[in-house]
């Protein structure tokens, strides 16, 4: 039985990253400016603290300044908001990463919505997604982002495809619906009440896994020859997908980790390099 063609994302984001580094020095070289992305980290939650780090590392290898804003735990909610919005204000900064969880004291809505729409670059804003939805100009959300650099990158058109969406939120599940949608796929989402997820998915040319509940897609209800994305990350490096029942019968998918994740940081990236032109006009 041939088994899936693995998505690698760490192969894919590497060359993203490259692209990103000579338009930085590029920008760097006409504006004496590089361009700057301030991540703001609320609190010392461990999986946060070395995601941030990651994504200050990945900062310096594309030509990127990081300015990391450390605040402590019991940041409320009006003192996040004012430090999200002096960082919109700030020239020098072109991007803003408020790095998700805040803590449950925490409006995170309202957080996000402090962030200038043109500093977005993590695509979490109503604006942004409104323009995600539209086909407007604007930021997208780096996960929903990056899967759809890998469709292309992997030469998967959505056009005329049935794609299901398992998954909701906001910053992942919502806005790669749309731009799938925007694709010309035919999108179902999918979530905690969807009736018979296995029949749905079974139906799907494009399964998205993006809900965070590890092996929840069985191998056993993947259509064979789809294309398979786990946009998720569980404990001991498991994803959404049972991955070794499911590479028996797709056609694409992703590995967990090394698929998904690295193309979230390397569409980050690249859209701070894009935000960073933008306001320096070049």
């Amino acid at each position: 039985m041939t088994q899936a063609r693995l998505m690698d994302g760490t192969a894919l984001a590497r060359r993203v990253v490259a692209d990103a580094a000579q338009k930085a020095a590029a920008i760097t070289g006409r504006t004496g400016t590089a361009p700057c992305l301030a991540t703001v980290l609320v609190g010392e939650d461990p999986a946060s603290v070395t995601y941030v780090r990651m994504k200050r590392n990945r900062c310096r290898e594309a030509g990127v300044e990081s300015r990391h804003v450390a605040l402590p735990a019991d940041t409320t909610t009006a003192e996040l908001v004012a430090k999200l919005r002096e960082l919109s204000a700030d020239p020098e900064v072109h991007g803003i990463l408020l790095q998700h969880p805040v803590g449950e004291h925490v409006d995170e809505r309202a957080a996000f919505e402090a962030i200038a729409p043109e500093k977005d670059v993590d695509g979490v804003t109503f604006a942004s997604f409104a323009a995600m939805s539209f086909g407007l100009p604007g930021f997208v959300s780096c996960t929903p982002g990056g899967i759809m650099r890998l469709l292309d990158g992997y030469g998967v058109d959505p056009a005329g495809k049935r794609a299901v969406v398992v998954g909701r939120s906001a910053i992942l599940g919502k806005p790669v619906g749309m731009l799938l949608l925007a694709r010309d796929a035919t999108v179902t989402y999918c979530h905690s009440r969807t009736r018979d997820l296995s029949a749905a998915v079974r139906e799907a040319d494009i399964v998205v896994a993006a809900v965070g509940r590890p092996r929840l897609i069985r191998g056993q209800d993947v259509k064979p020859g789809a294309v398979v994305v786990d946009a998720g990350y569980n404990p001991g490096n498991v994803g959404d997908v049972d991955f070794d029942s499911a590479v028996e019968r797709a056609a694409l998918i992703t590995p967990v980790p090394g698929g998904v994740g690295p193309m979230t940081i390397a569409t980050l990236l690249e859209q701070t390099v894009d935000a960073a032109a933008r306001q320096l006009g070049v």
